[in-house]
């Protein structure tokens, strides 16, 4: 069974930083794009950051210059590097992978459950 599983979420002061992580487990053959989302009570879901190769990023303008986005696919993993939080920051976020092809099936748009990030003072 494939899944992604989000992990480096908590309680952080504003200015302060947090690293996001999201490894993608199973008998994994190759991955395409792989994103992360957040969202919070009443507001619709929104697109973070994207990765879609090992240099090819793109970021929401809300957290252009704070936040970073990278891959490390020996490990099946992607990252978000967040710095300079904000309280607006606050939000579940969820890593998103397109397309992951294994050995026995092909799945299409994986969702992980979610890490709860929260910026106050």
């Amino acid at each position: 069974q494939v899944q992604l599983m989000e992990s480096g979420g908590g309680l952080v002061q504003p200015g302060g930083s947090l690293r996001l992580s999201c490894v993608v487990s199973g008998n994994i053959r190759s991955i395409s794009a792989m994103a992360w989302y957040r969202q919070v009570p009443g507001n619709q879901r929104e697109l973070v950051a994207t990765a879609t190769g090992e240099r090819s990023t793109m970021y929401a303008d809300s957290v252009k210059g704070r936040f970073t986005i990278s891959r490390d696919n020996t490990k099946n993993t992607v990252y978000l590097q967040m710095d300079s939080l904000k309280p607006e920051d606050t939000a579940v976020y969820r890593c998103n992978a397109a397309r992951i092809r294994t050995g026995l099936q092909y799945i299409v748009n994986l969702w992980g459950q979610g890490t709860q990030v929260t910026v106050s003072s």
